[in-house]
């Protein structure tokens, strides 16, 4: 190998001449690179060069051809390169070329080292690191992070023996280098450490930690950024690894950033690190954050810094600040309970917004905004006391305030829509009020803020109107549509954007009143359906798809139909764009026009479904299923589904990673990482891609019906391969899909095998493809169900489940040993020791449910209580056995703090009840005496559930001795229900006497309860309850009661009434019936029957 030509070659990568570097670049992969002495002379540079540029390059290059070339280096020279590399480091003077440096002999040391070769490398480094000039022990230390970083598991066996260097090197009196180089290998080897097995190193690790925190004191205090920025990224690695590394210490920690967060003398960085390290806390020490209760501490500080960040609203640095505290409430609101954070920013709330002080007035709406993403719930229930306040502030003398809380009322209506909407008038127009303000001033120089109003007032409008129904929205359609409609010409593209979004919205809202502004908007909008010179206009351009699609919902499908094949051909053109949101948008609107057209659809599925899936297959082509061990059974079988094959596959079966990387792929001469970023991005956008294709799918499916069978298969084959996908939205968007498959092919059968009947074995059995899809589809679930870790593929795993249970019954979990691994999930759900719930420390104690659970953690559970209640309903008195596993926590739930626990607690309790029928004998005692409690319950809900499942016990229990026994303390517990409709009290208790009548109609005074009853009907809210009380009622007929024979002319009236609209008042069994009563009744005493138009009707 020439090597003067060699040199010359890497001086020329130094050039400042971008045609010689790429030359030099070229010439050294194709024709040095390529052979180990290379390597060689790269490392003698390294050693001897007088150019520091020249040994950084040298160093760099040798660490990526190291793995390469060193096996090829005769072994004799080997030692004397190691040591000449060696002393040429630790006597580097040049920082960046030590660490380069450094960086070649760990990765020279990962491999001989674990040849045995090198043995004494770490004794050297740690006697260096001791005894050397700070230069030495700075070099020492960082070789021996990056030899901690490379070798890992291998060093583990020196773990005392390190941590006793650094308890040293950690406090070395020259060198903040040495000391924060300490630091970093302590991260590595905390994230090295067997926390579980060693105690004495993870002792040795909690003793040190504090003087790690006190080297990022000593950083901030010199404001050395760098270094500031080194102890934030070792602390939030910790935060990655075993948790008791930190438990110890873990309160100081926190209150230590907080401290930092607040201090208003430091600069932004170092706030917005220990603010990114407080986020990171509440993310994944969500537990451990929850004990500390210091939510209403830092709620404080928060607000704090948010004010000062409102002061200062054009400064960039600020601007991200305050951004990172508002993402520290919505996150804190998503995982802390109610009383840690929302309590107390609604008391802050209530005082910045009375305050003078312009900047506590716009923080705290702001803080309100964002806090409504985390706990919309209990926000919901604050509403009534806040809706003043939140329009006084619409109604500010100062503009910024009045941007703030337009912008607040975006966020809250984006959750809160139901209940803002019931003070629609006011909302509505105070947004108009500060619309058309805002349209006045677009200039000068509140023009921009103006701006931002008018799209927050546009898109607070668009939020708002998803809680209205036709009838509220039609009064604003004649003065709201035209001004909004008018924006669509406005210069400022998101004006545009904003305006066209909400007449979207209210249209949708609308329906068929839209119709007489339907054709002039659609032609005002059809300008943007093909425009696409810049991404601005493709966001436009998707917006207004979105909208269009809002527009065929509204008015239906015959209006609609002339403009469906332009803007198919739209959205075809679309795909070939190269811009992910505008597939996204093409993807959806074909799922709304599915929706609008059902089976006449049919003429766009081929390409349709075609594009799909393209998307789905573009990461991974591989056709195989893998289910994981659940699916054992059916490895390499081909599972046959609505006439086509799906190969199932076991886990790991198929493409190994491929160890075999080309050199010719390297390019570190360059030092760019962004092609790395550039990469993952790349992932995220299809994949995010592939979330939108499955939903779209799985409309596509629902609604086109049979017209999807010949797509049905591949559609199967596709979406298995996704159920495993690294993205959780995919994962989430996957499973979904496949039970809505299940659905739509169960809705595809015979109408007399849809009917089915609770119980196990199946009484009805539905068809062979059914069964086959439902095998597929439960072992993919059980499967994911067990282990993931991402809380929003539990909740929708929950939901579909559920909902599926409630369609289609029992045939999806009749397989053997389903229900048993769907049981083990639920308990482990409802114990709060599931993947997505716990952490590795801090899992409740066995049997302890805790008693304050954020909203989030709430949702999870909530939901998995909906699958027990529908798994109950589905597979009957087979619940019974289930319920001695389910009872403990089902019963702590309902003795808990909260409100909302014990209610849907007792609820699904109910359902149990009901589900298991005669099979709850066993379990009469304990389930009468808590339901008896919880009939005193504070909670209006709880107490209305109990009501209705006390009822259920009086009725299919059949230890009828103690049911009696507390007929009068049932009574007695009812009587308060009875005279209020909060929480549907009246209309459970109404049901609950019935069935004891039904039951035990001799135990209890029934001239006495009877004309009461009667006197509080017709029901106004729970229908339900009309089952129960109209078959009292006709069993006391069937035998002659007089009581009831002598309140026929009371009882008349109300049975016209339910006879009447809205039909959902009674069953149809229950109609018949009536039909009957009414019979007889006119056969006896016509007269009566003749006032009542309805009643006639039926004789």
């Amino acid at each position: 190998m020439d090597q003067a030509k060699f040199l010359q070659l890497l001086e020329s990568v130094l050039a400042p001449d971008t045609a010689r570097v790429k030359a030099a670049t070229e010439t050294l992969r194709k024709e040095y690179y390529t052979s180990p002495q290379s390597l060689t002379l790269l490392l003698q540079i390294l050693s001897s060069h007088d150019s520091p540029q020249l040994r950084q390059l040298a160093a760099t290059q040798a660490r990526s051809l190291v793995e390469r070339h060193w096996a090829a280096v005769p072994t004799a020279h080997k030692a004397q390169i190691r040591q000449h590399i060696l002393q040429a480091t630790l006597s580097e003077q040049t920082a960046i070329v030590r660490h380069a440096a450094a960086r070649v002999i760990s990765e020279i040391a990962k491999i001989d080292v674990e040849d045995g070769e090198w043995a004494d490398l770490p004794e050297i480094m740690q006697h260096a690191a001791e005894t050397g000039s700070p230069e030495e022990r700075e070099v020492s230390t960082y070789i021996l992070f990056t030899i901690l970083e490379s070798l890992g598991d291998g060093f583990m066996h020196r773990f005392h023996e390190l941590f006793g260097l650094f308890s040293k090197t950690i406090h070395d009196p020259d060198s903040a280098d040495v000391r924060m180089n300490t630091m970093l290998a302590l991260s590595k080897l905390g994230f090295l450490l067997d926390a579980e097995n060693d105690e004495e190193s993870l002792e040795m690790f909690q003793k040190i930690l504090p003087s790690m925190v006190a080297i990022l004191k000593q950083a901030i205090e010199a404001r050395d950024d760098d270094r500031i920025m080194q102890g934030f990224e070792v602390f939030q690695t910790l935060l990655d690894c075993d948790p008791k590394l930190l438990n110890v210490h873990f309160r100081d920690l926190v209150q230590f950033m907080i401290q930092l967060a607040s201090e208003d003398s430091l600069g932004k960085e170092t706030r917005s690190q220990a603010l990114n390290f407080l986020i990171n806390c509440v993310l994944y020490r969500k537990l451990k954050f929850q004990g500390l209760r210091v939510g209403e501490q830092l709620t404080a500080v928060l607000m704090k810094i948010l004010t000062e960040a409102a002061d200062e609203s054009d400064d960039d640095d600020s601007f991200s600040t305050a951004m990172l505290v508002l993402s520290l409430i919505t996150f804190m609101a998503q995982n802390l309970p109610p009383s840690q954070i929302i309590v107390p920013l609604l008391h802050t709330f209530k005082t910045y917004s009375a305050s003078a002080n312009v900047r506590e007035r716009q923080a705290g709406i702001a803080a309100l905004g964002t806090s409504a993403e985390g706990a919309p719930e209990f926000i919901d229930t604050q509403l009534k006391e806040l809706n003043p306040i939140i329009l006084q502030l619409l109604e500010d003398s100062e503009i910024k305030v009045r941007e703030a809380a337009t912008n607040g009322v975006k966020l809250l209506a984006d959750h809160l829509s139901e209940t803002m909407g019931k003070e629609h008038q006011k909302y509505i127009s105070a947004l108009v009020q500060n619309l058309n303000a805002a349209m006045g001033n677009l200039e000068g120089p509140d023009g921009k803020i103006n701006i931002n109003i008018v799209v927050n007032c546009c898109s607070a409008i668009d939020s708002l109107v998803d809680g209205l129904e036709p009838e509220d929205i039609k009064e604003y359609l004649p003065g709201i549509v035209p001004h909004l409609s008018r924006l669509f010409a406005h210069p400022e593209n998101k004006i545009k954007s904003a305006a066209i979004g909400a007449v979207g919205s209210i249209a949708e809202c609308a329906k068929d009143a839209f119709l007489p502004y339907f054709e002039q908007t659609m032609n005002s909008l059809s300008e943007f359906v093909h425009i696409k010179e810049n991404d601005e206009e493709l966001d436009l351009r998707c917006m207004t798809l979105d909208a269009m699609g809002n527009l065929a919902s509204a008015v239906g499908p015959e209006p609609f139909k002339r403009y469906v094949h332009p803007l198919m051909e739209s959205t075809e053109e679309g795909l070939h764009l190269d811009n992910s949101r505008l597939k996204e948008t093409g993807y959806l609107f074909w799922g709304t026009l599915a929706k609008v057209y059902e089976e006449d659809f049919k003429a766009f599925l081929p390409g349709v479904v075609q594009a799909l899936f393209k998307t789905l297959e573009e990461v991974d082509e591989a056709v195989d299923v893998e289910l994981g061990e659940t699916a054992d059974d059916l490895v390499g079988k081909e599972v046959v589904i609505a006439g086509k094959k799906v190969k199932v596959v076991g886990p790991n079966n198929g493409g190994e990673i491929d160890g075999d990387d080309s050199y010719d792929e390297m390019d570190e001469m360059t030092d760019d990482e962004d092609t790395d970023w550039d990469d993952l991005a790349g992932i995220s956008t299809v994949v995010e891609e592939q979330e939108v294709a499955l939903e779209a799918m799985a409309d596509l499916m629902s609604h086109t019906k049979k017209e999807y069978l010949p797509y049905l298969a591949k559609s199967i084959e596709l979406i298995l391969l996704l159920v495993d996908n690294s993205y959780e939205l995919v994962r989430r968007a996957a499973i979904g899909t496949l039970f809505r498959a299940y659905a739509t092919l169960w809705q595809l059968q015979d109408e007399n095998l849809q009917k089915w009947q609770p119980g196990l074995p199946l009484k009805v059995h539905p068809s062979d493809d059914i069964m086959k899809l439902g095998s597929v589809v439960m072992k993919a679930t059980i499967g994911l169900w067990k282990d993931e870790d991402d809380s929003s593929v539990i909740l929708e795993i929950n939901r579909s489940l559920a909902d599926t249970l409630k369609l289609c019954g029992p045939a999806i979990v009749s397989e053997d040993k389903i229900i048993e691994k769907a049981v083990e999930v639920l308990l482990a759900l409802l114990k709060k020791t599931h993947p997505c719930q716990s952490e590795d420390d801090d899992e409740p104690e066995e049997g302890d449910v805790p008693q304050e659970t954020s909203e989030d953690d709430w949702y999870i559970i909530d939901s998995a209580l909906d699958v027990i209640a529908t798994l109950a309903a589905a597979i009957g008195d087979r619940f019974a056995p289930l319920w001695k596993v389910l009872e403990k926590p089902l019963l702590q739930y309902a003795s808990s703090s909260e409100n909302a626990q014990r209610s849907a607690a007792i609820g699904t309790i109910a359902d149990a009840i009901r589900g298991m029928g005669k099979a709850v004998t066993p379990f009469t005692s304990t389930l009468l005496k808590v339901l008896l409690h919880r009939m005193s319950d504070e909670d209006p809900l709880a107490k209305s559930n109990a009501a209705f499942a006390i009822g259920l016990l009086v009725e299919y229990s059949d230890k009828d001795n103690e049911i009696k026994r507390a007929y009068n303390p049932i009574l007695m517990k009812l009587e308060p229900l009875l005279q209020t409709q909060e929480s549907r009290q009246l209309d459970n208790a109404a049901g609950c006497i019935s069935r004891m009548i039904i039951k035990h109609p001799d135990n209890l005074p029934l001239g006495e309860v009877l004309p009461a009853l009667i006197g509080l009907l017709p029901l106004k809210e729970d229908y339900e309850e009309n089952e129960p009380i109209f078959s009292m009622i006709m069993k006391l007929y069937s035998s002659g009661n007089n009581t009831v024979l002598g309140l026929t002319p009371q009882l008349l009236p109300i049975i016209a009434h339910v006879m009447g609209p809205p039909e959902t008042q009674l069953t149809t069994t229950t109609r018949e019936q009536l039909v009957q009563l009414v019979k007889f009744v006119h056969q006896n005493r016509p007269a009566l029957i003749q006032q009542y138009p309805v009643l006639l009707q039926v004789i």
